[in-house]
């Protein structure tokens, strides 16, 4: 064998060495330029398999609809994301194939949710978070058995240990009010009476400052720094920047806009080789989750009808 037969690596051989049982054994022979392109041509592979099976979503969940449609639409706090799971992914394939695997691309998907929980794990591990939040009795006792503050301190605990990025203000203030809105609290006062009540429970846990360096100090200092996002308008004559302007131009109207994702994701799905109905259910489902017409018996036919026509 050349000393250059690694560097020749592509999809279709790691699918060869994958089908051998040979991957891993490959693997953790390699070193270099021979590994790295072997782990390039996993992450090829992989990709698009994460992207469909797992990031998309997880994205249409979050109501992030731009980010659902591909991959280089992915916003900055989501491509963040994306690329954690992507190297558990990998990861995972070049350290777990070592029997014969008829199609990876399978393997791998039935393995996602295992491979990515476990990343995410090892994450907050490494971020020095507890692995399982809970308010231990000296906090919750100086904390006057409070719930709505005991429910704040898992909050906190949580968030120091996930892959959310850190923003200007520290703690996702907004996000934790918009959830007390959402159960009867007042929108116009959440947002202070939350930002009260966590300085009320960091205050609480600073009592203990080893506690509250280990569990809530360090971890929140070895998270992500919130990106800038770059400007939308020129410096020069405030013209709007060519940013996906087709899109942008169907934000005035929400059904228009979300229908215009929706075609994007279903269109990019189905170049990607996925079953055309499957792609339609999946994302009429949750782009249009309550809207009446979706659920009905002919809607992912018409909408297919639709798209295929064009």
């Amino acid at each position: 064998m050349a000393d250059n037969d690694f560097l020749r690596t592509a999809p279709d051989e790691i699918r060869l060495l994958a089908s051998r049982g040979e991957l891993a054994e490959r693997v953790g022979a390699a070193a270099g330029d021979e590994r790295r392109r072997l782990r390039a041509s996993v992450f090829e592979i992989a990709q698009p398999v994460v992207f469909w099976n797992l990031t998309r979503a997880l994205e249409l969940k979050r109501g992030h609809y731009r980010c659902a449609t591909a991959v280089h639409r992915l916003e900055d706090q989501c491509l963040d994301r994306f690329h954690d799971d992507m190297d558990t992914v990998v990861a995972d394939v070049l350290r777990g194939a070592r029997v014969p695997i008829t199609s990876l691309e399978g393997w791998i998907r039935g393995r996602l949710t295992h491979a990515t929980v476990d990343g995410y794990r090892r994450r907050r591990s490494e971020r020095g978070a507890l692995q399982r939040p809970r308010v231990p009795r000296w906090l919750a006792t100086a904390l006057g058995e409070n719930p709505v503050l005991l429910a704040l301190a898992v909050d906190i605990l949580d968030f120091v240990g996930t892959d959310t990025a850190v923003g200007p203000d520290t703690w996702p203030i907004a996000r934790w009010a918009e959830r007390r809105v959402a159960t009867g609290a007042d929108a116009a006062t959440a947002p202070r009476v939350v930002a009260r009540e966590t300085e009320v429970v960091l205050s609480a846990m600073r009592r203990r400052p080893g506690w509250y360096a280990d569990y809530v100090e360090r971890p929140l200092g070895r998270k992500r720094p919130l990106a800038i996002p770059l400007p939308r308008f020129s410096s020069e004559n405030g013209a709007e920047l060519p940013v996906d302007l087709a899109l942008r131009q169907q934000e005035s109207d929400p059904m228009l806009w979300r229908a215009a994702l929706a075609v994007a994701a279903i269109d990019s799905g189905i170049a990607d080789g996925e079953v055309p109905e499957a792609v339609v259910a999946a994302v009429v489902s949750v782009v249009f989750d309550g809207e009446p017409w979706s659920a009905g018996p002919d809607a992912v036919d018409r909408i297919l009808a639709a798209v295929t026509a064009r």
